[in-house]
């Protein structure tokens, strides 16, 4: 709660409620934390912005719904000693900072810049007393970046309201996601799967110990068996002979412990280990970055700074988690040194994501965090802890079987941890080999290793126990998840730890891509957009130049590069090729285009509706003829869920004019709905508003009187046509006691519905409406017939 006067004490800004709940616990009477709740300017959000005449400067005007906050950040900065902006350290921090200063800078009081890489007692004292001065270079990179996301908008978009169907926007990283996406579709779509055939061999030792061996080598050469009748033929041969040892290879080899978490190693280590998506990744981070109660008096950040590129550790960090290691592992866990720049275009601004305490452990802090606040931490933990240890020793033995002949060649692999190091914290080797990999195509078969005998020897008989012949067959590229979209995009250096977690939600709202069973599949209207935009604008939509632009903002923000040149080289060409292509479109869908059946003159042409697209000849209105082609809405998922109404019919998961909602399959018998908040999650059912006989004070229709969360209120049953409403606290003591009773007995008749899955398994209620689908799909919630169907459009 902010305090009415700031008068002879300095004023600190920081951009979020909870951020400032947690900072004025820290500190004392001479302070006072004021939220801004985030920006309070922003370009027009009904024009460009910008002033194409005057060196792209943009025109910035107060948020709708903020002339209140500046309202008070003037008051309280007129009555402040001194004004210092914490808001987030990061471009975007800096340009709400630099908004704000600029809206207090008349009343001539010193304004100061401090960054809170951390929400400790601590650190926010260390950066009060090292102020500095606001970073107008950072503040000029988000400004670029926001004036070429605006050019986009408004430039291309109405390009496509013109070619395809008012309403579709394009977005300058977003469209260049959307196009990786639906090329790797294409590449699915394609691909011509190619049989081949192992054989697996299980030997047995003298000793009675058994192991298996794959064909490698038949003849010296690598062992391709193409079909069933080669197998067979080969296997038939293999059984004939008599085997041996003939080599064991074993190598020490060291693997060094992981990186600590950057932003997009954090979003892709949790979408592959917690199920988390990206935003959700981002807002549970949020929480524990800017303070978790710890006790009545007590509140603190529990991680670092949650947006960075870089894996450096503070010098304080690294002392800690080496006596925390000793201590609890002994010292030969204990690893040396910074860890290495996960990349060549790392900022390094900030630190990496880590505990602000090591010794607040996971578990120690459980009874305080909610499960998603606690998963989330304990990843955070391990791994910045795991990043701290000594590399892992593990041996790795290579044996060679071979007959007598040598014409059959098979090998088996297995290892052996030799010292754990790292691995006794963070052994999530699934995950480590994904960070390896540099291709997100996940399409190669891996090794596979096999428990050895524990005494083997070269020359050693061995006995052919059994053979196992495996039809297998080539694989395309895997589909986009949201985790590995993320680690694309950070391979070729699209994006920036601030965007991340916006790209792939972005393209969902928009209806470009579907989620479905944690793959992102493009839909029509979205392989369309993607198809029809690098048609037109090759050399803009493409990942070498997104990239390059990309650079271009690091070098504004680093003052090596300048905002009205970067603005040009960009919009210049975007503005030749729109000249070019706005009255003359390339539409690859009609480049086949047949002669229209009815007139004999005029081309069947791809056209689009908000309901799907047709063919329609080019002669319109002159011919008439269409035919219909596909329908662009998005149909309905099962859920999983049942109805809470008439329990025999489903919850499937629609798409309305207001965005996605929950119905009831038995429509129209069965009209139960359920609203989505803004983060997707199921909004619990009220009880139905209780009708009166009361008269709206505005247009004379009934009241309603329904329960809030600050009481009983008020409001006409007519509403949205009429807003009316009447004060509760305005009713006389009796007509309130009245309508209490009422209301009271009207909610025995209608009491808190739960819902339930399928099974009868009560509905989680703290995961978003996917993680519900996908924990069904899991659990075999969703009717066979459904999937086979979600299955066969996949």
């Amino acid at each position: 709660m902010v305090s009415s006067s700031a008068k002879d004490r300095t004023l600190i800004v920081v951009e979020s409620p909870s951020k400032a709940k947690t900072i004025n616990k820290y500190l004392g009477k001479d302070y006072m934390v004021f939220a801004s709740v985030g920006h309070i300017k922003d370009l027009p959000k009904k024009e460009i912005g910008l002033d194409f005449d005057n060196h792209y400067e943009p025109r910035y005007e107060i948020i709708a719904g903020k002339e209140k906050v500046v309202r008070q950040l003037k008051k309280l900065a007129g009555e402040a000693n001194d004004i210092l902006i914490a808001t987030d350290p990061d471009r975007e921090g800096e340009a709400i900072a630099w908004h704000i200063a600029n809206e207090v800078d008349f009343k001539r009081k010193p304004v100061h810049r401090v960054l809170f890489n951390e929400i400790t007692r601590n650190a926010i004292l260390d950066a009060i007393s090292h102020p500095r001065q606001i970073d107008f270079r950072l503040v000029r990179s988000q400004q670029t970046r926001q004036g070429l996301d605006k050019i986009v908008g408004y430039k291309i978009s109405p390009f496509l309201w013109n070619v395809v169907l008012r309403g579709l926007s394009a977005g300058r990283v977003q469209s260049v996601a959307l196009r990786l996406i639906c090329e790797r579709e294409v590449e699915i779509e394609k691909f011509q799967p190619k049989e081949y055939w192992a054989i697996v061999a299980d030997f047995t030792t003298g000793p009675g110990e058994t192991f298996s061996a794959k064909l490698v080598k038949i003849d010296g050469e690598k062992a391709e068996i193409a079909n069933r009748t080669d197998a067979e033929k080969t296997a038939s041969a293999i059984f004939s002979r008599i085997y041996g040892v003939t080599d064991i290879t074993p190598k020490v080899q060291q693997r060094k412990p992981p990186l600590p978490f950057t932003t997009s190693l954090l979003q892709q280590a949790a979408s592959n280990q917690l199920g988390f998506g990206s935003k959700k990744t981002m807002r549970v981070a949020q929480q524990l970055y800017e303070g978790i109660e710890l006790g009545p008096e007590e509140a603190t950040g529990l991680i670092t700074y949650m947006r960075t590129d870089s894996t450096r550790i503070s010098s304080e960090a690294v002392e800690q988690a080496g006596r925390f290691i000793t201590q609890h592992y002994g010292k030969e866990y204990t690893g040396s040194g910074q860890p290495a720049k996960s990349s060549k275009k790392t900022q390094d601004a900030h630190e990496a994501i880590r505990p602000t305490s090591v010794s607040r452990t996971p578990d120690a802090m459980k009874k305080f965090l909610s499960s998603d606040q606690y998963r989330l931490y304990e990843l955070i933990w391990k791994r910045f802890l795991a990043s701290r240890m000594a590399p892992a020793k593990v041996e790795q033995t290579r044996v060679d079987v071979a007959d007598h002949e040598r014409q059959f060649i098979f090998r088996a692999s297995g290892s052996k941890v030799l010292f754990p190091g790292f691995l006794k914290v963070y052994n999530e080797q699934k995950e480590l080999d994904y960070e390896a990999q540099k291709s997100t195509r996940d399409n190669e078969e891996k090794e596979h290793m096999v428990q050895l005998p524990k005494q083997l020897s070269v020359n050693e008989k061995l006995d052919l126990e059994n053979l196992e012949k495996k039809q297998s067959f080539t694989r395309p590229p895997a589909r986009y998840t949201e985790a590995s979209l993320v680690k694309e995009l950070d391979n070729y250096g699209i994006g920036r730890p601030s965007t991340y977690a916006t790209i792939f939600s972005t393209l969902q709202e928009r209806r470009y891509v579907e989620l479905q069973k944690k793959k992102i599949i493009p839909t029509e209207l979205g392989r369309d957009v993607s198809m029809i935009l690098v048609a037109n604008f090759p050399d803009i939509f493409n990942v070498k130049f997104t990239a390059h632009m990309e650079n271009e903002l690091d070098k504004v923000a680093a003052g090596k590069d300048d905002y009205e040149q970067v603005l040009g080289s960009f919009y210049r060409p975007l503005e030749a090729a729109l000249s070019v292509r706005k009255n003359d479109p390339l539409l690859p869908q009609n480049r086949d285009a047949e002669t229209c059946d009815k007139c004999g003159k005029g081309k069947m042409v791809v056209k689009w509706t908000t309901s799907g697209k047709f063919l329609g000849c080019s002669r319109y209105p002159s011919c008439r003829n269409i035919k219909p082609l596909s329908s662009t809405k998005v149909r309905p998922r099962e859920t999983g869920i049942r109805c809470p109404s008439c329990n025999n019919g489903r919850m499937v998961l629609r798409n309305g004019r207001f965005g996605p909602f929950l119905a009831c399959t038995n429509y129209p018998q069965c009209n139960t709905l359920l609203k989505l908040d803004k983060q997707q999650k199921i909004e619990p059912p009220k009880t139905p508003p209780l009708e009166t006989d009361l008269a709206c004070p505005k247009c004379s229709a009934p009241l309603y009187l329904r329960t809030g969360k600050r009481g009983l209120w008020l409001g006409c049953s007519k509403f949205p046509k009429c807003r009316g409403r009447q004060a509760w606290g305005q009713l006389e003591p009796a007509v309130q006691h009245h309508w209490q009773d009422i209301m009271e007995k009207h909610q025995v008749r209608h009491p808190d519905i739960t819902l339930q899955m399928v099974d009868g398994s009560p509905v989680n209620m703290q995961l978003t409406i996917d993680e519900i689908i996908a924990f069904a799909e899991e659990n075999g919630l969703i009717g066979a017939e459904d999937r086979e169907k979600q299955e066969v459009k996949a």
